[in-house]
């Protein structure tokens, strides 16, 4: 008889042995998930290769999404260009603004990232305090059970001296690591000095930190004249299409665009894997929502959700204890914005839920003062933990009306939703008219900014001109000088103004995936040893995003088996279901163990039995237990389970326990 165990993965011992970052990251080589590129050449870092098996499971992750955002919520797909203006960028504000601060050894010039540095070697002392403190206790530390390092600097970092520190110091070092996203440059200059940080591999003094734009920055056409940049992010595609977007969706509002694409950042020192590099692909909602209204007709859907929350006043006290609230209570309190950026960090939850990342090791952290751009909202990242700490998968802001805005501005095209009202709204409100043919001659080269300066007037400085100009002249700043204008060049009038169209600019609502983060800490999460043989490792990749979702293994090389096994994998290919047959001359058990390796969850194994009965057996991954039907039932429950209509434990319902004496039949 079956026992629970054999029917329920989630009861296997997956914990026996310690995580290790080397054993994973052998199993990523050895199995080609990914590997440097060019590799034969030296390799660059932070760029990297998908394997077979990685470029499948990027797939997956990435068709799940499209399943779970784009089709479910009715978005409208895009795909812009790599290449971008270098106006558009200029507009956005990543041309002066999209940079991080970096520091350089004095000695040997290696360049680091002034935060991450910072929080490298706080950390590294914490961890050497609490060793001195284990040692106190006799108890064994972590360094001496640590995995071997990647290399010879890593092996220096690694290795944390094991010094006892003054609590008030090891308390300060915690509140600085709850805060570090927070820091200006000039903040991490002083804790650089405070602390006495120094380069990590060298023991050298380090530089002040200094900004470095991360964008890749090109030409384009022959002649070089028009500049562009590999585009960091793939959301300004969304806004310069804004016009047609909405066209394309009636002129109506809420809606939203999505996009899946390459994006590039010139990282500074690009040395966590795959989870900071220089290329990669984003997945990103742009969903534009009326500033006066930002509720969602399906957030019933997730207000029960539980959530892990780490609010930006925890983070400003020095802690990071997360608080598991309700999405209801989040929107409720005012912790959370609105509905519809809590809506979405629901839909963030489930999806990350559903390709397998460990729910028990996911927060949502909000920004705080100094990391929160200065147009958004509202902004919360979902962080994942792995053996590098928390890190930023997607990043979920309400980015008010900013890009679309700018671009306007940029631009002179009105990026503006036009509603029709049911009743005419009549209001008061004070309207500039520009004299145009006295105001340019008299003012010249300043006409136009003064001009643009006066028709963007808020109703309270357009109150303060008009009475200026009664007196006889006032004064209009615009690009940091001061003019005097008078009646012959403007009026202003308090107007009784009558709509039947209200104008406005849509605010934005942001889920930005990083598909490369979110893949690499599903393999931490997903992999484990099996715990008779710690060398045995299995990658519990659900069915939904495993590479391969079936394993066809022949029992022998003899030819009745052969035609069968190119049969079953007809049928499951037909049924949409990737499957590889490995006939190889390895042991049966050693081709279990390598499939292991490459997550997939179901291999159907063809004996004598299934010539002369056919029978094939159905084994489960995690559970390495079997059943057994004939093929066309096996293929049935294979359907069922990969399309997750059903689970293990429903099959082992349906599939009588393969005992090894059903096939008596083997020769």
């Amino acid at each position: 008889m079956a026992t629970a165990a054999t029917q329920d993965p989630s009861l296997v011992k997956k914990d026996a042995h310690p995580f290790e970052r080397a054993q994973l990251e052998g199993l990523m080589t050895k199995r080609f998930f990914y590997t440097q590129a060019f590799e034969i050449y030296g390799g660059v870092a932070g760029l990297y290769d998908y394997g077979p098996s990685g470029a499948s499971l990027q797939a997956n992750i990435i068709s799940h999404w499209r399943n779970h955002f784009i089709i479910e919520e009715d978005m409208l797909e895009l795909d812009t260009t790599i290449m971008t203006l270098s106006d558009v960028l200029k507009t956005s504000g990543h041309v002066d603004k999209f940079a991080d601060w970096m520091v350089k050894d004095v000695k040997s010039g290696d360049i680091y990232r002034a935060d991450h540095m910072i929080e490298n070697v706080l950390e590294a002392r914490l961890k050497g305090d609490e060793d001195a403190r284990k040692r106190e206790a006799g108890v064994q530390t972590s360094s001496e059970t640590a995995p071997p390092a990647e290399d010879k600097k890593s092996k220096k970092k690694a290795k944390a001296v094991a010094v006892k520190l003054d609590d008030a110091v090891a308390t300060e070092y915690r509140h600085i690591l709850a805060q570090i996203d927070d820091f200006s440059g000039e903040q991490l200059a002083d804790l650089i000095k405070k602390y006495d940080i120094r380069a990590p591999a060298t023991g050298n003094e380090v530089s002040e930190p200094t900004e470095f734009n991360l964008m890749f920055e090109s030409s384009i056409g022959p002649t070089g004249q028009t500049k562009g940049y590999l585009r960091p992010e793939t959301a300004q595609g969304h806004f310069v299409n804004f016009e047609r977007l909405l066209d394309f969706n009636n002129g109506r509002v809420p809606f939203a665009s999505a996009q899946i694409g390459k994006s590039f950042r010139n990282e500074i020192s690009p040395r966590a894997g795959l989870l900071r590099v220089r290329e990669f692909t984003m997945a990103e909602i742009e969903h534009f929502v009326d500033p006066d209204n930002k509720s969602h007709p399906r957030f019933k859907e997730v207000a029960s959700l539980a959530l892990p929350f780490l609010p930006a006043h925890v983070q400003k006290g020095g802690e990071t204890t997360v608080t598991k609230k309700t999405i209801g209570e989040a929107v409720s309190s005012g912790m959370v914005d609105n509905e519809t950026l809590g809506y979405f960090l629901g839909r963030i939850f489930l999806f990350l839920e559903a390709i397998g990342i460990n729910t028990e090791r996911l927060r949502f952290r909000q920004h705080m003062d100094n990391e929160m751009a200065h147009y958004a909202s509202d902004c919360w990242d979902a962080e994942i933990h792995t053996s590098y700490g928390w890190i930023e998968c997607v990043g979920c802001a309400d980015r008010s009306a900013f890009d679309l805005t700018m671009h306007s501005q940029r631009t002179k095209r009105d990026l503006m939703v036009q509603e029709p009202l049911k009743e005419p709204r009549v209001y008061q409100k004070y309207v500039p008219t520009i004299n145009k043919k006295v105001l340019g001659p008299f003012f010249k080269k300043n006409a136009k900014v003064i001009e643009d300066t006066i028709m963007s007037m808020s109703q309270d400085c357009l109150q303060k001109l008009q009475k200026g100009l009664e007196a006889g002249k006032a004064t209009v700043s615009a690009n940091g000088e001061t003019f005097e204008v008078t009646k012959e060049h403007v009026e202003v009038e308090y107007k009784t103004i009558k709509e039947s169209v209200r104008n406005f600019i849509p605010n934005v609502i942001e889920p930005s995936f990083g598909i490369g983060r979110i893949f690499y800490a599903l393999l931490e999460h997903a992999f484990w040893a099996r715990e008779e043989d710690k060398e045995r490792g299995v990658l519990s990749l659900p069915p939904l995003v495993a590479p391969f979702k079936v394993l066809i293994v022949p029992i022998s090389s003899n030819e009745q088996l052969s035609p069968i096994a190119r049969d079953i994998s007809k049928k499951l290919r037909s049924y949409g279901i990737a499957s590889r047959i490995d006939d190889s001359s390895a042991t049966i058990g050693r081709r279990y163990a390598r499939n292991d390796e490459l997550g997939t969850p179901f291999a159907c194994t063809i004996d004598f039995a299934s010539v002369s009965k056919g029978t094939i057996t159905l084994r489960e991954r995690d559970t390495t237990s079997q059943r057994i039907g004939s093929i066309d039932e096996v293929l049935d429950v294979i359907t069922n389970l990969c399309h997750g209509r059903l689970d293990w434990h429903g099959a082992c319902q349906i599939l009588p326990a393969y005992t090894g004496t059903q096939d008596v039949d083997a020769q």
